[in-house]
């Protein structure tokens, strides 16, 4: 059984996206760190890109994020206003320093090769990384990136999670998250924490869940207080910024602390949530489109869905939006949204290339959705409830990224999966799910079931619906 913790759910990294960006520069990484020990024998060096890399790589950021990784970049720690400085270097001088030590001659525009009609049979996101040694020999490595910056190598028999130590509630399923409940009588959120502790202790736990709500926080203050337009020649206006000013009547903030004391401050009511809403998620995913800081939730691509639901929560409701958000309900709500998106993973897939847009937007909506509800008082049968409602109503979603870019339609389904969520979760606190008709566990089957119908044209290729009805090249972007 695979074994997954909420900060393999939650990974601070760099957009555009998870499986496009994220998990090629994990890729680039690992490989290097495998032929660290030969690496002053490497004479070239060249990457090849297959299915939905090869097909919207360039507007995703993957050839960025591959040069990066080999460098021996950090998409944690390093310095984001020094990638497009960094990746110009590279260009100009076609020289890369493989892991900041040994320089190669290296053309991206040759070097970094994108097969768009071929697909390797294991998963649509494949990278190939090829190495030619001073001694004449070569060295070839495949590796996928499975979504949510999750990454594989070929013939490893794992989803890109290690061995670990065992758990004392193994979960499969809903139905035996379910049953853990009921047995330690602990919510969703009770019966993660006893997990995660098999790992590490609850204070690092703890700070490395708060370091995560920071980064997402920081997150949605930046985008709401930039503007401009968003880099990858569709043109696209960034609209957070505009919604904050004029919600805060053109008010300027410098720290997240007030700026969240003046939005509970400056108006109330169904519309001036709603809006606010919206504005969350726009201002991650914009900022995700700029290639900055982010946190996958499950992805890149859904990274606003779960930021706005939790802000949505420690802002706009009465029992929690008059003090400082305190890290146990921060803690909670993550902690219940991870395991929902965890199921997803280990049943389905959290892959766009996989699974259409559903397996981003629906699982981050579902995951917010159960993580609402148990902050609100609802019991882990209503969580899950919210959790399956969610994900009813994204079935059958397609990834069709207008010019390869994680812009158009991308950013507006953050909202759109936001507010989903919260009506999932008023629905199930209002509900008794004894009497429910669908159950979780059904609706991930289903969603899988959907996902493998889907046509690939749908999985993130941009062979199809908004990509070839507002025809944008890739080399215009």
């Amino acid at each position: 059984m695979e074994s997954l913790s909420v900060l393999d759910i939650f990974k601070i990294g760099v957009g555009p996206s998870s499986s496009h960006t994220l998990g090629p520069w994990h890729a680039a990484a690992r490989f290097i760190a495998n032929v660290a020990d030969n690496l002053p024998r490497i004479r070239s060096l060249q990457v090849r890109l297959y299915g939905s890399l090869a097909k919207t790589g360039k507007g995703h950021g993957t050839d960025i994020a591959l040069m990066m990784g080999l460098s021996g970049e950090d998409p944690v720690t390093c310095d984001i206003e020094q990638i497009g400085p960094t990746i110009r270097c590279i260009r100009q001088q076609k020289i890369l320093c493989v892991n900041a030590q040994h320089k190669l001659p290296f053309n991206p525009e040759q070097d970094i090769i994108f097969l768009k009609e071929e697909m390797l049979p294991f998963h649509p996101n494949g990278i190939e990384f090829c190495a030619s040694f001073d001694d004449g020999s070569n060295l070839s490595e495949t590796w996928f990136s499975v979504g949510g910056g999750f990454v594989v190598q070929e013939n490893e028999n794992s989803k890109g999670i290690g061995a670990r130590e065992p758990l004392p509630y193994p979960i499969e399923s809903a139905t035996e998250l379910s049953r853990w409940c009921r047995e330690t009588g602990l919510p969703i959120s009770g019966v993660v924490a006893e997990n995660e502790r098999a790992w590490r202790s609850d204070t690092e736990t703890r700070d490395a869940v708060m370091k995560i709500w920071q980064v997402m926080s920081e997150c949605m203050f930046k985008g709401c207080h930039t503007d401009g337009i968003l880099p990858g020649g569709l043109q696209v206006m960034r609209r957070a910024s505009l919604f904050n000013q004029r919600l805060l009547k053109a008010a300027d903030y410098n720290d997240y602390e007030g700026w969240r004391q003046a939005i509970r401050d400056n108006g109330d009511g169904f519309a001036y949530t709603l809006d606010w809403v919206s504005c969350f998620a726009l201002a991650v995913n914009e900022q995700n489109a700029a290639f900055a800081r982010v946190v996958t939730a499950p992805t890149n691509g859904a990274a606003g869905v779960i930021p706005a639901v939790l802000q949505y929560l420690i802002t706009f409701n009465k029992q929690f939006n008059n003090t400082a958000p305190d890290s146990e309900l921060i803690t909670r709500f993550l902690f219940t949204a991870s395991e929902v998106g965890c199921i997803f993973k280990k049943r389905a897939t959290i892959s766009a290339a996989m699974g259409g847009c559903q397996a981003e937007i629906g699982v981050s909506s579902a995951m917010a959705a159960a993580g609402l509800t148990e902050c609100l008082g609802g019991n882990p049968e209503q969580c899950l409830m919210a959790a399956e409602i969610a994900m009813e109503h994204h079935l059958g979603m397609t990834c069709d990224p207008i010019g390869g870019l994680v812009q158009v339609p991308c950013i507006e389904r953050n909202t759109m999966g936001a507010i989903k969520a919260i009506t999932a979760s008023q629905l199930a606190l209002h509900s008794d799910p004894s009497h429910a008709k669908v159950s979780l566990d059904v609706v991930v089957k289903t969603m899988w079931e959907t996902a493998q119908d889907m046509s690939s044209r749908y999985k993130e290729t941009s062979d199809g619906g908004l990509a070839v009805n507002i025809p944008i090249s890739l080399s215009e972007c």
